[in-house]
């Protein structure tokens, strides 16, 4: 890896878990641009800098590409403990057999009343899957510069 001599270093703040729950996979199918499986997320916890729950209703519209790689695209929403609810959109494209944690690109949507750290800045989630428990557990890191 090459860093440009004086150029700041990257550091992460954990700032939030998320253990989600999992439903039963639905396997849509072969579509245009691979196979297609919704893996809906049920409920779970969130810990760290807020607390609060997963709410039901999310997934994972999981796509595994011609190619063998495969794209993780999940929407679903926190209930925070003070009520606030937050939505999570949370990307990522790994190979088909993926060194664990998936790293992948967590973004907030928080309303007027939440909190607006969570909304800005870069965050990066480290993915674990535990399918036998049928849930996955994010630790979500704050990425910031150093010097």
């Amino acid at each position: 890896m090459t860093v440009l001599p004086g150029a700041p270093a990257l550091t992460g703040e954990h700032v939030l878990t998320i253990d989600a729950l999992l439903g039963e996979v639905v396997e849509v199918g072969h579509v245009p641009t691979g196979f297609r499986r919704v893996i809906p997320i049920v409920g779970g916890t969130v810990s760290g800098d807020v607390d609060g729950e997963v709410l039901p209703g999310g997934a994972d519209w999981n796509l595994a590409r011609p190619d063998g790689t495969v794209e993780l695209w999940a929407r679903y929403e926190l209930r925070l403990a003070g009520g606030v609810v937050v939505s999570v959109l949370n990307t990522a494209v790994h190979p088909p057999s993926p060194t664990l944690p998936i790293l992948t690109a967590p973004r907030f949507e928080v309303p007027a009343h939440g909190p607006a750290w969570l909304a800005t800045g870069v965050h990066v989630g480290l993915l674990v899957p535990r399918l036998d428990e049928h849930r996955v557990s994010i630790e979500v890191l704050r990425v910031g510069l150093v010097g």
